[in-house]
């Protein structure tokens, strides 16, 4: 191996592996770092943090990159070198003092979010929000190449998604939703969804938890199962994967689809191809291609008639007396009841995507300045009434209930709505390739389509793009009518609609 390759393969290792330090460093914040070990650890994520900038912003790097560029690279090296260089290209534009501040400050409201919620207090909140806004817009106004500040952030987390795509794709999805959501309310052939209520004990929830991710295929080896008060799932390495849930004492649903959705999360971090970790590229090509892959497994296959087939029988017995007298039919009209509801992570698939654009416009809304933090809770519940016909009786219900904006994860709720129109695009391929699927899943074998996703889709990486990877699973761009026409073939039948009359 020529020695410019060891020389870049080096230097991108150390830059992985401090961001894995990090990523730790963040896991354990979020699940059992004692509350006084606080202030110490948002130093050292901002020690780490400084570390990173000056390893990836240094003149050796930008001349390692300019000379390997003229290089005969094959396709992990080639598209290594070009993600070091779009992340370097990033980092230079932004202050070291920047980085510092943000990474400590947002570790320290991470913790003030932690009590708010558990106070259901915004005002608690509301002052570390200011901070950790005010940062992020000095963060956006880093980049001139942007044409709208909230781009420079929404780029880090799905790249070359302009806002102008963003708003003209939400704006077609919205109206359909909405649309949808009214018929489904209008319908007489509603589900009780009470029947999922029930004495579930949480020793007996954590084994069942075990044994969905083991049946999906999850390496117990290469990853861990915790509890914390926002699921979430991080990939130190493919060998080490770390995912959360929270438990229900009432309702055993609420962590079996979290369990599921960051169970989606960990294959794919677990099928990168483990050869080449490491370099830039053994990573997911986006978050929103990575949140396709969670709503894939928590949606399309654990919502489904022959997925609980198998596994409603299997509940029963494990849960004795809770659902015993319920029958399949009716369990899988509670499961798939559209309802609005305070609680993005636990809505239904028809709401789901409408959290997802309130979040949206209000996180743009107070980038460029048009929203302030002291008016967010109002503005929140009237977008709340508007879209859902709700109000959140209790802030922790409403805009205290998600963790991102307390991280500094501005640009990243996009991500969500974008990884349910993948998850709808790349599942319809699935039952072209995979026609047996609905049999293997009445059997509890998931292995097929989890060999399928790891071989379209995770083994790659980076080395394909969002757009080359969707393309090349179905033959076009991203395209929401996928995702809407899926909802609308799925309610109609479960709630026995007529075809909608309205053009959009």
């Amino acid at each position: 191996m020529k020695k410019i390759y060891k020389s870049f393969i080096q230097k991108a290792h150390e830059l992985t592996e401090l961001k894995s330090i990090l990523d730790l460093l963040k896991w354990d914040l979020e699940t059992t770092l004692p509350k006084r070990g606080v202030n110490v650890r948002a130093g050292q994520i901002a020690t780490l943090s400084v570390m990173y900038h000056k390893k990836i912003t240094s003149p050796n790097l930008q001349e390692l990159l300019d000379q390997i560029a003229d290089e005969d690279l094959d396709l992990w090296l080639k598209s290594s070198v070009k993600q070091l260089r779009r992340e370097r290209d990033r980092a230079v534009c932004i202050p070291e003092g920047l980085v510092r501040e943000l990474a400590k400050t947002t570790s320290l409201a991470y913790e003030a979010w932690v009590q708010a919620r558990k106070k259901s207090s915004f005002p608690l909140f509301s002052p570390w929000l200011d901070k950790v806004l005010a940062l992020k817009r000095k963060e956006a106004e880093c980049f001139q190449s942007f044409s709208h500040p909230y781009e420079a952030l929404l780029d880090e987390y799905e790249p070359e998604m302009k806002v102008s795509s963003l708003d003209r794709l939400f704006q077609s999805v919205k109206p359909r939703l909405r649309s949808l959501l009214d018929r489904t309310r209008a319908s007489k052939h509603r589900p009780e969804h009470s029947i999922l209520k029930g004495c579930f004990p949480i020793s007996q929830q954590k084994t069942l938890g075990r044994l969905i991710l083991t049946k999906m295929g999850f390496d117990w080896k290469s990853g861990h199962l915790d509890t914390s008060p926002h699921p979430f799932c991080v990939g130190i390495s493919p060998m080490d994967v770390r995912i959360t849930t929270r438990y229900v004492k009432e309702n055993f649903s609420s962590s079996f689809f979290a369990v599921m959705h960051e169970g989606g999360h960990a294959l794919y971090e677990q099928g990168l191809d483990t050869q080449y970790y490491g370099l830039p590229a053994c990573e997911a090509t986006s978050l929103g291609v990575h949140e396709s892959q969670s709503r894939l497994w928590e949606n399309q296959v654990a919502r489904s008639r022959p997925f609980w087939e198998y596994w409603l029988p299997k509940i029963k017995k494990h849960f004795p007396g809770s659902l015993e007298k319920t029958s399949l039919d009716s369990f899988l009209k509670a499961i798939n009841h559209v309802k609005p509801s305070y609680i993005r992570v636990e809505a239904d698939e028809v709401t789901y995507g409408l959290h997802v654009i309130l979040r949206y416009e209000l996180e743009k809304l107070m980038i460029e300045g048009n929203l302030q933090v002291k008016d967010l809770e109002e503005t929140w519940n009237s977008k709340m009434k508007e879209y859902l016909g709700i109000v959140p009786e209790r802030s922790s219900e409403g805009v205290l209930q998600d963790t991102h904006w307390s991280q500094g994860l501005i640009g990243y709720f996009p991500t969500y709505l974008l990884g349910n129109l993948y998850a709808a695009q790349i599942f319809s391929q699935v039952d072209n390739d995979l026609p047996s699927l609905d049999q293997h899943l009445r059997n509890g074998h998931f292995k097929p389509l989890r060999e399928w996703l790891r071989e379209k889709i995770h083994r790659h990486g980076k080395t394909k793009s969002p757009d080359e990877l969707i393309k090349n699973i179905s033959g076009t761009s991203l395209d929401s009518d996928y995702m809407l026409n899926y909802l609308e073939k799925k309610f109609g039948e479960l709630y026995t609609l007529d075809k909608p009359t309205i053009s959009y």
